[in-house]
């Protein structure tokens, strides 16, 4: 079974898609999950009123103040939607989709070669926290910072598929205008200027853009184990293109988990824990899984836009007021994520610890 030097991880490093190969029945108890956690312990939404749930979708070709307050409406009771017609050639997403399934299909020792660690994540991964004995999820990922430019590191690319450097770097810029727009139609759906959010993220140039893919292989006992831990993202806004075969992303609305239909050629569009930060929890980002099963393996390109790192990240003056005060205390995202590289996955204790940090009363002895 192949298995990766410790390259600052606490343990020797496992490939999942090794443990899939290898033809066992049953998974390792590191990936057991407890049963509280399982996917089968919680209640899962389905259909409601004579009709499928599943979150919203918005048409982005809509004139900009229908989309805007789209956007916004599904921002505030969703923190998720699936937008349509949002620009990106569905050629592009095919492609990407096309490199990154080859390249988690490349032998072992050819994806060995790029091996990240915990200090940066760049580079292919099987686990996130460093809590030497943690449960893990049941997939393997790729990590790449895209902006600014002096984070991409050519090195961590890979070669093989050889079209998957111009593929990826392409789709990249696609998303990362696709984002721009967003912000604009968040901003207007709450009432600021429609660069306020923007601002707040360093500017188009200050903001940060990286790609997670994420492969999860075929399971013999996907009943005992998830393929991504309950989470919200720590960053601003993901864009999510999801397997446009196997269907595994589960999103916590009303208490009950909702897996996700997604519509052809879509993205998912979610809230991060930075916009919430920034909206004052007008916005708020929401908890989300992902599920795995025994017949088919599964892919799907996760690409984030953060603020700058740096920047201090607080909620926007023109939301706060007298009768909403602010919930949150400034902080960079630099700091805010080494929560996230400490612990991994953990439901949405990050941000709301915030919260509870910003608004406990000070002692002045």
């Amino acid at each position: 079974m192949a298995e990766a030097g410790d390259g600052g991880w606490p343990e020797p490093v496992v490939r999942v898609q090794a443990l899939s190969e290898s033809g066992a029945a049953t998974i390792p108890d590191r990936y057991v999950r407890p049963e509280t956690e399982r996917p089968s312990s919680a209640a899962t939404a389905s259909e409601a009123n004579g009709g499928v749930i599943n979150i919203p979708v918005v048409d982005l070709s809509s004139s900009p103040g229908t989309a805007a307050t789209a956007v916004a409406e599904a921002c505030r009771e969703w923190g998720f939607f699936q937008a349509v017609n949002h620009g990106v050639p569905p050629a592009l997403l095919r492609r990407a989709r096309g490199v990154w399934r080859g390249f988690f299909h490349q032998p072992m020792e050819v994806k060995q070669r790029y091996a990240n660690s915990p200090a940066t994540y760049e580079g292919y991964g099987s686990r996130l926290g460093v809590d030497k004995g943690a449960l893990l999820d049941w997939g393997d990922y790729y990590f790449l910072h895209v902006r600014p430019p002096h984070l991409l590191s050519p090195d961590k690319w890979p070669h093989l598929p050889p079209d998957l450097r111009e593929t990826t770097m392409k789709y990249s810029e696609e998303v990362k205008s696709l984002c721009e727009r967003l912000m604009t139609a968040m901003a207007v759906g709450l009432g600021v200027e429609e660069e306020r959010l923007q601002e707040a993220f360093g500017g188009s140039e200050g903001a940060g853009v990286c790609v997670r893919v994420n492969y999860y292989p075929r399971c013999p006992q996907p009943d005992l184990t998830l393929g991504l831990s309950s989470h919200s993202d720590p960053g601003g806004m993901t864009v999510l293109l999801v397997d446009d075969r196997v269907k595994g992303l589960q999103v916590r609305h009303a208490g009950a988990w909702v897996t996700v239909d997604p519509v052809p050629d879509a993205f998912i569009i979610n809230v991060g824990d930075q916009i919430q930060v920034v909206t004052n929890a007008l916005y708020r980002s929401v908890e989300h899984r992902v599920v795995v099963n025994a017949a088919d393996e599964r892919l799907s390109i996760a690409a984030f836009y953060n603020p700058r790192s740096d920047l201090p990240v607080a909620p926007l003056p023109e939301l706060v007021s007298p009768e909403r005060p602010p919930l949150y205390s400034p902080m960079t995202f630099d700091d805010y994520r080494l929560y996230i590289r400490r612990n991994g996955p953990r439901g949405k204790s990050q941000v709301d610890r915030l919260a509870v940090a910003a608004t406990k009363p000070t002692n002045h002895q």
